[in-house]
């Protein structure tokens, strides 16, 4: 058996500069810990089956509602629940932890030439 070893984020943040395409850095019961980038407005889309975790590493996240918005500083974490549509927004680059199914969709219900990222991009 292989022993475990700790994955260190700065190290992970730092392999990639690509935005909105998030990399899977560690998996356990059918969920996924993915990273990415964000800077600017993401499309409206929800999750039909799945929630989404956000936690903010570095930076400054938006969370948009139709009816409210979130601000997300480091550490902070929002959940947002299957279902519910929302985008993310962020006037400079934020880096940020997805915590999620693997099966999720990173555009959800869109696919969008921009912003739908590849389901197996590990790093």
């Amino acid at each position: 058996m292989n022993q475990p070893e700790p994955i260190r984020l700065a190290e992970k943040f730092a392999l990639f500069s690509e935005l909105w395409r998030p990399k899977t850095v560690a998996e356990a019961n059918g969920q996924q810990m993915r990273l990415v980038k964000l800077k600017g407005v993401f499309p409206w889309h929800h999750h039909e089956s799945e929630d989404e975790i956000f936690l903010v590493w570095r930076g400054r996240l938006q969370v948009e509602f139709r009816d409210h918005a979130v601000e997300l500083d480091p550490g902070d974490v929002l959940v947002v629940p299957r279902g519910v549509e929302h985008r993310t927004a962020a006037e400079e680059t934020a880096e940020v932890i997805l915590i999620e199914p693997a099966s999720t969709r990173n555009t959800g219900n869109v696919t969008d030439a921009d912003f739908t990222a590849p389901a197996d991009a590990r790093i």
